[in-house]
């Protein structure tokens, strides 16, 4: 019997503050010369809904840093997974700012949010091995091919995978791409299963692209020019960002979808990267083109637009959320077919092939 990579347990935290875009109308939107919009912030709010799909998103409350989220997260998915913590192999957590406070964007990451989270649960193996990844929004995807490559070689039988993020502590309030960002974690148990059937993790694809693309998102100074100046927030290029995300994410999915040798007629969820809702649209779009065939109904579920883009935690916390009957009525069954992709900064692209 071959073994697999098997997810046997989630877990996602969804933070308790509700940040609605109508929060947004008495913020001070500036241009990146901080010299102010033309357009009233309710057409600008307006604009942002229509092309993000974003209605509100979480904040994670003062209190709570990304190793907190991380640990809940971690937690649930250990309990659903029905295993014994001190029998895991490795702990590997994605995220891209560390702990950051509240009231403060200076980042945190000694010692590592892994061994944070490993440290909470009370984990005394120290043959569990905890780190972290930075590979921007991906990180989750890339923290699963790992646990795939540990558990094919024969070096791990149980891996915890986590993504999670506090965007709102690193955010510029004068830069309307601000509203986009959100906070949340997700956390799988990655098991080697026995068996003759194909399940679990059947391929990925991979890739960073950094000739030209390297600082499409990047830190940078506050729009408003009266802020310290050696302060920085998390800034991008949303246009630059939309069209490679059209460019290649696309070729990424076929690729590892023609890995797996799965029929493009037998993928039952896509569940994608949460950046933005039309970006989102259109990579399905020319994905499904490339096989010229039609987008099925209800294939791809979004949680965009009530918890926006937490970055690395959006596709676990999206499998969650389907999984335990919590976004409707998008559902799961034994032998689904579900494709992941994920873009982000680096500029890194990921895909992978999962049977239910």
């Amino acid at each position: 019997m071959a073994i697999n990579s098997v997810i046997t347990g989630t877990g996602s935290y969804i933070p308790t503050v509700v940040k609605k875009n109508s929060d947004f109308l008495t913020s001070q939107f500036l241009n990146e010369d901080g010299t102010s919009f033309v357009y009233e912030n309710e057409i600008i709010i307006e604009k942002f809904k229509s092309i993000t799909g974003i209605e509100e998103r979480r904040y994670a409350s003062p209190e709570l840093n990304s190793s907190d989220l991380a640990f809940f997260a971690a937690e649930k998915a250990i309990a659903d997974a029905k295993i014994d913590q001190e029998d895991l192999d490795y702990i590997i957590l994605a995220h891209n700012f560390g702990d950051v406070k509240s009231a403060s964007n200076q980042s945190d990451i000694l010692p590592s949010l892994a061994s944070r989270v490993k440290h909470r649960l009370g984990i005394k193996n120290p043959n569990c091995v905890a780190y972290d990844i930075l590979f921007g929004c991906p990180g989750w995807i890339q923290g699963m091919i790992q646990a795939e490559a540990y558990i094919k070689s024969g070096m791990a039988k149980k891996c915890l995978v986590v993504g999670t993020e506090t965007l709102s502590r690193v955010l510029d309030d004068h830069d309307r791409d601000s509203m986009i960002y959100s906070d949340g974690a997700g956390a799988c148990v990655v098991e080697a299963i026995e068996s003759d059937a194909e399940i679990g993790i059947l391929s990925y694809a991979a890739q960073t692209y950094t000739f030209e693309e390297c600082f499409y998102l990047f830190f940078g100074k506050s729009f408003d020019k009266s802020k310290d100046e050696h302060t920085r927030y998390i800034k991008m290029y949303g246009r630059k960002i939309y069209e490679f995300g059209l460019s290649y994410v696309p070729t990424a999915m076929k690729e590892a979808l023609d890995k797996a040798g799965v029929d493009i007629l037998d993928v039952k969820k896509i569940l994608i990267h949460q950046a933005n809702e039309k970006m989102d649209e259109a990579i399905i779009k020319r994905f499904y083109r490339l096989y010229k065939t039609e987008i099925p109904e209800a294939v791809m579920p979004m949680s965009i637009h009530t918890l926006g883009n937490s970055s690395v935690a959006t596709v676990i916390t999206l499998y969650d959320l389907i999984k335990h009957g919590n976004l409707k009525p998008h559902s799961l069954h034994k032998g689904d077919v579900i494709l992941m992709a994920s873009v982000g900064a680096g500029m890194n692209i990921n895909a992978m092939v999962y049977k239910y």
